[in-house]
């Protein structure tokens, strides 16, 4: 079990940064993230996530005119900006990540099941890569305010590739942060049957 320095650096005392610094995240940094958030479970090790990272200008520069207007000092001013992304046809993959399992047939033979499946699965791996950024010592911002079909269009169509959602990395400027913001409690978002 972690001790509370772990538990403040993954979620207690972890914030979502508005401002970035200037400090760079080296690839071997993004490398090493990847390597983790690829061990994190999808069901039927489907592992459906892709990632683009953003760290050129003239990447940046193309990502822009898909940014929601009040989005665009935040996500341009982080280190890395990347796109979460999934493929549809992910099964391709199943018989090299799930051997000993017939599941290929199962998603090929049914669009709907391989789409929803493919999107659950590709959220779980970009939480993923927000954990594991904060392990890292990396922050984290998501955003879902841009145009989905351009960013498609722009980075994602040679790959076949479907966004999610973007994933600002890097190393934010944390201090002049408002207060947390309220959480419903326990009683309020949790039963038991």
């Amino acid at each position: 079990m972690l001790d509370d320095s772990g538990l403040d650096l993954l979620f207690q005392k972890a914030r979502t940064p508005r401002r970035w610094m200037a400090r760079p995240v080296e690839p071997a940094l993004l490398r090493r993230l990847y390597s983790l958030v690829s061990l994190g479970p999808t069901s039927g090790n489907c592992s459906p996530a892709r990632f683009v990272f953003i760290t050129a200008s003239e990447g940046r520069e193309r990502l822009r005119p898909a940014l929601s207007a009040g989005n665009v000092n935040r996500v341009m001013g982080a280190p890395v900006i990347a796109i979460v992304a999934y493929d549809p046809l992910f099964f391709d993959e199943l018989p090299r990540l799930a051997p000993n399992e017939e599941l290929r047939s199962w998603f090929a033979a049914d669009v709907g099941l391989a789409e929803e499946t493919a999107f659950r699965n590709g959220t779980l791996e970009g939480a993923y890569m927000i954990m594991a950024a904060r392990a890292l010592g990396l922050d984290a911002l998501p955003i879902s305010g841009f145009d989905q079909n351009m960013v498609e269009d722009t980075f994602l169509a040679e790959d076949g590739w479907r966004a999610n959602f973007l994933l600002c990395l890097g190393y934010g400027d944390i201090e002049q942060l408002p207060p947390r913001a309220p959480r419903l409690g326990f009683d309020e978002a949790c039963r038991f049957l």
